[in-house]
């Protein structure tokens, strides 16, 4: 059921023993969603830790290397930034029927949690959870802090996606005004700085770009041996679901990428007017209307005829 923010903060208040899940393939939203809350909960005694399907980038190492937290029993199973209990991974046989609270941003979220708090208008899920320790008048640390700007600057694209709002600059601003973020050094970090693998990556999958629909789609695909080749794993790939979308005339952009042999990661965003939360879902995933994506499995071949009939239909 949905909840409001004020049931949150009371739910939270209340737990004990709680295991905060973050996504796979984890970005810089739903791992400083997760560290933020659980510096929180430590704030007003909670015992809590961090865990994930996949490991954590080592460009965030800044957030996470204050540590997930100790082992223990939980009593408390909490999602931050998980619209759907796939994107648990291979946590989902553990909790995917035991979630007590999700803390979303998702308008495709499927209600899988027993109390859901859910704003699709907030620009990333560290917004509700700036919002919540207010709600429960919690000090957040210069750590908490640093994750709620970080998780709000990669989901809003350095403020420059449809999704930014006031509320997320005036969040980014009173963080900035409390506390010593080095917000220049992040945004260099999440947004500028790449390895030379990452860069020989993009010149070779953009040179191999595909254009249908009169260039209206443009996608690019990292496969493995591509990969494999420029020395990359798929940390490298964040931020590389933007570029098909710097074609002029390109209404959505996708990046394919290869997690195993027969099985792939897609990235999906939209320029204008299309909607791909609403695509990805006809093909059995979900996101927000400029950002989603979805798995697919297949022949590569397969999957970029499923890709392009499905975006065709909403071009029409």
């Amino acid at each position: 059921m949905l909840i409001s923010l004020s049931e949150a903060a009371e739910f939270l208040k209340n737990c004990s023993d709680a295991v905060i899940i973050t996504h796979q393939s984890p970005d810089g939203d739903c791992i400083g969603a997760g560290f933020a809350l659980k510096d929180i909960l430590e704030a007003i005694g909670k015992r809590s830790r961090v865990v994930c399907a996949d490991e954590f980038p080592k460009r965030f190492d800044f957030l996470t290397s204050a540590g997930c937290g100790e082992e223990f029993e939980p009593e408390t199973i909490i999602t931050v930034d998980i619209a759907d209990v796939q994107l648990m991974g291979k946590l989902r046989e553990l909790y995917g029927d035991k979630v007590q609270l999700c803390i979303d941003h998702h308008v495709s979220n499927t209600g899988y949690a027993q109390r859901t708090l859910l704003d699709p208008h907030a620009s990333a899920a560290c917004e509700l959870i700036y919002e919540l320790s207010q709600e429960m008048g919690v000090e957040l640390n210069e750590h908490a802090a640093a994750c709620i700007y970080t998780g709000i600057a990669t989901d809003t694209g350095c403020f420059k996606f449809d999704c930014t709002t006031v509320r997320c600059h005036e969040i980014a601003a009173e963080l900035m005004r409390s506390f010593d973020i080095n917000f220049s050094k992040i945004n260099r970090n999440m947004f500028d700085v790449k390895s030379i693998g990452r860069i020989k990556l993009e010149s070779a999958v953009l040179e191999l770009m595909e254009y249908y629909w009169d260039s209206r789609l443009t996608m690019i695909c990292a496969t493995a041996d591509i990969m494999e080749k420029m020395g990359v794993d798929t940390d490298d790939l964040d931020g590389c679901a933007n570029l098909p979308l710097q074609v002029e005339n390109a209404e959505v952009g996708i990046l394919i990428k290869e997690r195993e042999p027969g099985v792939y990661k897609i990235s999906m965003r939209s320029a204008n007017d299309i909607n791909v939360s609403e695509i990805c879902q006809t093909l059995g995933g979900g996101g927000h209307a400029k950002a989603a994506g979805c798995l697919l499995r297949g022949s590569l071949d397969d999957v970029k005829k499923r890709l392009a009939e499905a975006v065709g239909k909403a071009l029409e």
